[in-house]
């Protein structure tokens, strides 16, 4: 009887411990698997690498999700709703989440522009000067006013000497070959084609150093809470950087079949970008003395003084390098 009864106890304790490791295996396994990570762009080439990472097979559409939006404007509309956890936007549309006090983290500098933004003009205007009275389509967004004002700051020239068109991106090339308007602050791939169609280029972001640039952000509540699949996102990232800049002809080849252009036209535009490698990012984003902070506060002063924010905003713990670093 005392044999049955250990016997039995001890059957019990086995019973018990095997339902205690089940349940710890099971809450490691949920812990483990982080939900897709939905991520949101518009067309701009210096996005492309995450396309690119996808059409490569870095990742699986269950672990991220790409979602390319008409504009910019659509993307933050996404972000801010929590559509999407992630998103590629410009330095200035960050400002205006952190303003509006958007949880947001910056994980990537996904590219600075060096060219690849500009201001295309109908013939025979051929310089800033002459849009005085003239029609400029710019998307609603950040980036787009920011442009206009800065081209028009640098010569002497205000928004008042101008009459502003909303044209998002789609509508760029129509709006120009419909005569809508005069000019337009658009970027790659539109600007070859519309480069392609005779258009002048009066001003590009090479007379702005530095001051356009691309990142990639996240909610800060994915964040903390899945940080392996940012980490294999980021990953992903530089694989096709790498990839990129290694064979750039294969690497254009499939952009440009993805965008509907040639792989002469993304060669051409790639120029107008620079693409910071991995030691480069955590140079902009790492720590106190991060490069990113200087043009973080030269951005916040210019947006500032032009009513595109509303004051400074605190960029205190905004930047992160923890995905690339690790």
């Amino acid at each position: 009887m005392l044999i049955k009864l250990l016997l039995a106890t001890k059957y019990k304790t086995l019973c018990r411990s095997g339902l205690i490791i089940a349940c710890l295996f099971q809450a490691a396994c949920l812990q483990s698997e982080a939900p897709t990570l939905r991520v949101g762009t518009n067309i701009w080439l210096g996005y492309e690498p995450l396309y690119l990472a996808q059409e490569l097979g870095h990742w699986t559409p269950d672990e991220i999700r790409l979602t390319e939006y008409p504009s910019a404007t659509d993307v933050l509309r996404a972000f801010r709703n929590q559509s999407i956890q992630a998103a590629s936007l410009t330095l200035d549309e960050v400002l205006q989440l952190r303003q509006d006090r958007i949880p947001v983290k910056i994980i990537l500098v996904h590219d600075i522009s060096q060219g690849g933004d500009a201001i295309l003009a109908k013939p025979p205007v051929t310089t800033v000067k002459q849009l005085k009275g003239k029609r400029i389509g710019v998307e609603n967004n950040a980036l787009g006013a920011f442009v206009v004002t800065r081209a028009l700051e640098l010569n002497n020239m205000s928004i008042n000497d101008v009459k502003i068109v909303s044209s998002s991106v789609n509508e760029h090339i129509s709006d120009y070959e419909k005569n809508r308007i005069d000019a337009v602050v658009t970027f790659e791939p539109s600007r070859t084609k519309l480069l392609n169609a005779g258009a002048s280029e009066i001003f590009n972001s090479k007379q702005i150093p530095g001051e356009i640039v691309d990142v990639l952000v996240v909610h800060e509540k994915y964040f903390s809470k899945h940080p392996g699949r940012i980490k294999h996102l980021i990953r992903g990232w530089f694989k096709a950087v790498d990839y990129l800049a290694n064979r750039p002809a294969d690497a254009s080849a499939i952009i440009s079949r993805r965008l509907g252009t040639t792989t002469e036209e993304i060669l051409y535009g790639l120029a107008g970008l620079h693409i910071p490698d991995m030691s480069e990012n955590i140079e902009l984003l790492d720590g106190e003395k991060a490069k990113l902070l200087t043009t973080l506060t030269h951005l916040n002063r210019v947006m500032s003084q032009h009513g595109l924010i509303q004051g400074r905003v605190n960029t205190d713990n905004l930047l992160s390098s923890s995905a690339i670093k690790e």
